[in-house]
This record gives C-alpha cells, sequence and structure tokens, in this order.
C-alpha cells in the first residue's frame, strides 16, 4: 500500500511525538545517575575554640580541587540521625582503665542517642570483636558493655576499617568514636588502608586519646599523632582523656556533633582522571586566622574498597 508524501510526514510525526517522552525520560535518568550530591559536615570556631553559630549560606564559600562550587544544600543545624560504632581499646596497655572507660561510654550512650540514631560497641585487642550491632535500644548496648573482655595486642587499624566498613551503608552521619592510646601492635590492616576506608565511607573519626603516664620511656608519640591525622582527615576531632577526663570528653564530641553546619554541592568542571577530590571551605569574609573551620579534606569518585 502505498502513502502519499503528505501522509508520510504526518505518520512521521506522530511516532516521533510518542517517542519524545521516552527520550526526555532517559535524559533525565541519565543527568541523575552522573551527578552525585557531595555533603559535608563543617564546624567552625573562633580562636578561643567557641563554637560559632548563625552563619549563613551566603558566608561560606567551597571549592574541589581549587575549581569553586555552587553551594546546592544549606542547614545551619543538621539533623539527620546519627550512627555511631564507638570502638573500646581493651589492650593491656589501657586495661588498666578499662572500668574508667565502660563506665564513661555507658553514660555517654544513654545521653546521646535519640530515637532516630543508632549506636554500635566494638571492642579492640588482639582482634576487634563487635559487641553489639546498630541499634538504639540501650538494653542490647548494655549488654555488649557488660561483655568486654581485653587481650594483649591493639589492632586499631583493624578497628578503623571494620568499623567504618559496617558504617558505610548507613544513612545519616557515620561516626567512629576510639578509646585508645593510638599504639597499633597487631600490624593486620595499615594506616593507609583504615584511612582510606573511613574516608570512602564518609566516616567522622573522634579520637579519645588515652595516653600513658608523659614522662614514661616507652610512650607511642607516633601512635597518638595518627589517631589525631585520622581525626583530621575525616573532619572529626581529638580529644586527650587527661583533660577533664572521659565523661568531658564525651560532653565534648556530643557538643560537637549537635553544632555542625551540613552544606552539599553537586560537582561540576572536575579535574578528569583524578580519584580522591579534595573539598576547601573558607568564610571569605572573615579574617586569616580569626576562624577555625573542620570538614573532611576530599572524598573518592570511585566505588572500590581500601583493600581491593
Amino acid at each position: 500500500m502505498q502513502f502519499t508524501s503528505k501522509r508520510s510526514c504526518i505518520l512521521a510525526s506522530f511516532f516521533a511525538l510518542l517517542l519524545l517522552p521516552h527520550c526526555l525520560r532517559a535524559q533525565d535518568y541519565t543527568l541523575n545517575v552522573d551527578v552525585k550530591l557531595v555533603n559535608v559536615f563543617v564546624n567552625v570556631t573562633d580562636k578561643t575554640g567557641a563554637i560559632i553559630g548563625g552563619l549563613k549560606k551566603e558566608d561560606f564559600a567551597i571549592s574541589e580541587d581549587n575549581r569553586p562550587q555552587t553551594i546546592s544544600v544549606f542547614e545551619r543545624q543538621s539533623e539527620l540521625p546519627l550512627n555511631i560504632a564507638l570502638a573500646i581499646d581493651t589492650s593491656g596497655s589501657v586495661k588498666k582503665d578499662m572500668a574508667i572507660e565502660k563506665s564513661a561510654a555507658e553514660r555517654f550512650a544513654r545521653t546521646i542517642l535519640r530515637p532516630q540514631d543508632k549506636m554500635a560497641l566494638y571492642e579492640f585487642a588482639t582482634y576487634v570483636r563487635e559487641l553489639s550491632g546498630f541499634t538504639n535500644k540501650y538494653s542490647q548496648i548494655q549488654r555488649g558493655f557488660d561483655s568486654l573482655r581485653g587481650g594483649d595486642a591493639t589492632a586499631l587499624y583493624d578497628a578503623i576499617y571494620l568499623a567504618s566498613g559496617r558504617l558505610a551503608p548507613l544513612k545519616g552521619r557515620r561516626v567512629l568514636i576510639l578509646i585508645s592510646d593510638g599504639g597499633d601492635t597487631a600490624q593486620s590492616t595499615t594506616y593507609a588502608q583504615a584511612l582510606e576506608q573511613a574516608r570512602r565511607g564518609e566516616v567522622m573519626i573522634y579520637s579519645l586519646i588515652d595516653v600513658p603516664i608523659e614522662a614514661s620511656a616507652g610512650r607511642d608519640t607516633g601512635g597518638e599523632h595518627a589517631l589525631i591525622t585520622l581525626s583530621e582527615e575525616t573532619g572529626g576531632k581529638h580529644f586527650y582523656v587527661s583533660d577533664g577526663g572521659l565523661d568531658q570528653a564525651f560532653a565534648k564530641v556530643s557538643e560537637d556533633l549537635r553544632t555542625q553546619y551540613l552544606i552539599g554541592y553537586y560537582p561540576h568542571n572536575q579535574v578528569k582522571g583524578v580519584n580522591f577530590h579534595r573539598i576547601q571551605i573558607t568564610i571569605p569574609r572573615a579574617t586569616e586566622g580569626s576562624f577555625n573551620i573542620r570538614n573532611r579534606t576530599g572524598y573518592y569518585s570511585d566505588g572500590i574498597s581500601a583493600k581491593d
């Protein structure tokens, strides 16, 4: 059957209209997959360490790999759920303080958790043990505290690697709190692997450093420095237990988590061929040194595990 040229054009136009919504949907789908929102939690303090609240979206500037980005999401105080992995060092070097650590950690767990929050409990010595999975039921966490038992070596980096992997798929803020003197003696997971796993899971590390006697000739300042660096790189913070005790350190962690700004952006004009992207956040109107801005230093754009 032969169609005239006019009728052929009409039919062609009709089928084109039928296909148009499908094409548009495919284009929208591609945009959503290719562009990932990057969330960054930010703490701002002044020279004395006092928290700076009340800042606005316009006060901040953000760049990725030194390329300016547009802030798409801004919250003065994040209400996102907290997912907290609490990892307690029960090795021989800190065993003398285990009862104090247990009591302070129990009090912290009771006060920090809201209905939307969850906590998991780990101990690490020669091996890492998960004492309680993620839950908001304090009774389950309490049973975990009651099963602390200790060991000889210190599998610090194994604990960071494992806890970060458990935190990674959870929605909300992902926080790892470490109580340790910082010395890793298990030598299974490396410092670099532990840091990468935490970065990939977007985990903020808070280190509560329980150092041996400061005058001790065997004091491991290297391990202590590792805890400090892990916290700085992931947007967390470190505290010394000797400065007011564990209860005071936990109170500072709680305050820090409750006073975070949330800044989100969709990366554009990215540097090609780069896997780890550096994030820089500034407050342009502030004079140099007047504010201390703390956030994670960057993120990985692929999905490869730290040990792959």
